[in-house]
């Protein structure tokens, strides 16, 4: 194969710039292969594409994702699709008892602290924090009644969120637990941004007694 080809392959997996109709596409479970709903794979259990800020140890890879336990730390996309706008994000994740978690939208990278830019969405289904799985942290929230019975600890699960426009929406396991429009006029916070702008995805891990996997992590640009 020539080599233009060959770069012409590789461009399209990634970043859909060739035809799909013309080129080769990726084996399934590759970074950058596409599904038949058009999401992208940004993680494929390597740290291909993501940077470890504050706390590395927090992380290890097992089983094909990111497990996250340990002090205070955040796992940033940095590869090539980065920054979304409109976009929909998949994340398989899986919680054990009493953990804490998060996905971060719209966000940048940081070398410390928890996430100044974009949302945090809430990964948590049985740890003390009242606000659970599928919330938008501290801006629209979700309380135990809402995903009691879709999501469970040691037990994978989709967190599906869709972003358009200034809405944002989030699926668990295919069930609808949040709709946000931002209110006309929103600013940005002084000590967290909560605003839709662009930026990257970032995973959250939150404290030592907290254990979070995160997998089959894929996107769609809208």
């Amino acid at each position: 194969m020539e080599k233009n080809s060959l770069i012409c392959i590789v461009a399209a997996a990634i970043l859909t710039g060739c035809s799909t109709s013309s080129v080769a596409t990726l084996p399934p479970g590759s970074i950058g292969s596409v599904d038949s709903e058009g999401f992208t794979l940004i993680s494929d259990g390597s740290w291909e594409g993501w940077k470890v800020n504050e706390d590395p140890k927090a992380w290890t890879l097992d089983e094909k994702s990111f497990r996250a336990q340990g002090g205070r730390s955040h796992n940033f996309y940095v590869g090539p699709l980065q920054p979304f706008k409109d976009f929909e994000l998949k994340v398989d994740v899986k919680t054990g008892p009493g953990s804490n978690g998060g996905i971060y939208i719209h966000t940048k990278y940081q070398d410390s602290g928890w996430p100044w830019g974009g949302y945090e969405t809430q990964v948590n289904q049985t740890q003390g924090d009242w606000r659970k799985s599928g919330s938008i942290y501290s801006v629209q929230d979700v309380k135990e009644e809402t995903t009691k019975g879709i999501v469970r600890d040691n037990e994978w699960y989709t967190h599906h969120v869709i972003v358009k426009g200034g809405n944002i929406k989030i699926y668990l396991n295919g069930k609808l637990v949040n709709n946000y429009t931002e209110e006309a006029g929103r600013r940005p916070g002084k000590d967290f941004e909560r605003k839709l702008n662009a930026g990257t995805i970032a995973l959250q891990a939150h404290d030592p007694k907290s254990i979070v996997h995160y997998r089959n992590i894929r996107v769609k640009k809208n």
